[in-house]
């Protein structure tokens, strides 16, 4: 029977990225899991990690004393271990370097056998790594999928502040739906019912009223029935609202910012690069814009047909991609009647709205465009949508208070990176991803 052992005074002195030939015969004292064991019999080597990597840890019945072996001998797979011990150079070790064990304390034990192989030397099915979700995020390719993840969100909070966005958090549980219909989740919100914000739409565009530059980065939930490699139901979404300009000018924004992604993970990320054999694409501004239009015959000069009024279909999106392989680019002018009623129909074609998407190959990334700033027109685009403007009476009433013109988009952030690691399925870039057949873990 194994002893667990509490931390006591033991703290750490070094993570795994800094133990280096350079401290030969420096004391440390390391934490971390044990991810890989090979017992030889008198020599056991230990590879154990922590938050910044792996270090090599090598026991000897001759440079171990006997009961730190025995405690080392007796160790499992991702049990949980403090190591205190000497730094040595080793030619055949990890960046030539080991850490040579004196004590050893036993913090926690895993319980084998595992679900999945967290070295990820034995692959097992998506479902399978998301129900042992933890675990599964101890192999090295998820790891790096959200160290990547995590600088493109401070990225986009970098390059947004510093163009004068102020960050705002709006509600998650509102009264009306920025999108309406049936794409809703309802809750009980003491004796009314409410709603899961789907965006937070309706907010930031009443609050271009006071700060004109606003941005939020945040959780947002879609009860769509759908179930496909790029869906989910509760998703982050990075949203962007400016007075005075349309969308022709948040379009501008949207590929700077991308530009900024780019170089930002080209400089500081190249090792997980490599780790995922990721190659980013190259860009240069300005991106091609397509209209809605020339989209509907470029389909049709590859044999795909769709009627022109038509919102696109996921079949259509696909055949896209196969005409814009490792591009980004813009859709533009869309149907009035396939976008929301806050865009803002054309004045001279009604018919057209002054909406875009952002698309990679044929992933949907962003939905904008110019929003309706007159209070008139709006209730009449609600109407239009079979929407009761007294649902939105607070928002309308917003209006009355000088509404600028104003033009925004919402960014799917989970999409974004999907498309920048050129991963198959969104759920590998979320850590724990909500769709219509997971609530857990």
């Amino acid at each position: 029977m194994v002893d667990i052992e509490s931390l006591g005074d033991w703290r750490r002195t070094h993570y795994s990225d800094m133990i280096t030939p350079s401290l030969r015969g420096t004391e440390v004292t390391i934490f971390g899991w044990i991810q890989d064991l090979r017992d030889l019999g008198n020599i056991i080597f230990v590879t154990l990690r922590d938050k910044e990597g792996l270090v090599q840890i090598t026991a000897t019945s001759k440079n171990t004393d006997a009961e730190t072996f025995a405690k080392i001998k007796s160790l499992g797979r991702q049990s949980t271990v403090g190591i205190k011990g000497l730094i040595a150079e080793r030619s055949e070790a990890p960046k030539g370097v080991e850490l040579i064990p004196k004590e050893v304390r036993i913090l926690n034990l895993a319980v084998p056998p595992l679900p999945l192989d967290p070295t990820g030397r034995v692959p097992a099915e998506i479902d399978v790594r998301l129900d042992a979700r933890v675990l599964d995020l101890r192999r090295p390719e998820p790891q790096t999928i959200f160290r990547i993840r995590h600088e493109v969100l401070a990225g986009i909070r970098k390059f947004l502040s510093e163009k004068g966005y102020l960050e705002i958090h709006t509600p998650r549980i509102i009264a009306a739906g920025a999108e309406g219909g049936a794409t809703l989740f309802t809750v009980e919100y003491f004796d009314e019912k409410a709603y899961l914000a789907q965006s937070p739409e309706l907010y930031k565009e009443e609050l271009t009223s006071v700060f004109e530059k606003v941005f939020e980065i945040g959780i947002f939930f879609r009860a769509e029935e759908s179930h496909t490699r790029r869906h989910l139901n509760e998703f982050i979404s990075v949203d962007v609202e400016e007075a005075f300009v349309e969308a022709r000018d948040v379009m501008v924004l949207q590929e700077e910012l991308l530009v900024s992604i780019l170089n930002r993970l080209t400089t500081r990320c190249q090792e997980q690069l490599e780790v995922l054999q990721v190659k980013l694409p190259n860009v240069h501004l300005p991106l091609v814009r397509y209209s809605y239009s020339e989209v509907i015959d470029q389909l049709k000069q590859n044999d795909f047909k769709v009627e022109w009024g038509e919102d696109l279909s996921t079949p259509a999106y696909r055949a896209l991609g196969d005409l814009h392989k490792e591009v980004f680019y813009f859709i533009t002018e869309w149907p009035t009647k396939v976008r929301p009623f806050y865009i803002k129909p054309k004045a001279e074609r009604p018919e057209i709205c002054d909406a875009f998407d952002f698309m990679y190959e044929w992933i949907e990334i962003t939905s904008g465009g110019s929003r309706v700033d007159s209070k008139q027109q709006l209730t009449k685009r609600l109407e239009d949508q079979g929407l009761n403007p007294e649902s939105f009476d607070f928002h309308l009433s917003t209006y009355d208070y000088g509404m600028p013109p104003h033009a925004g988009w919402g960014m799917g952030l989970d999409r974004f990176v999907m498309a920048l690691l050129r991963r198959e399925n969104i759920r590998d870039v979320v850590l724990f991803p909500r769709d219509r057949l997971r609530l857990k873990p």
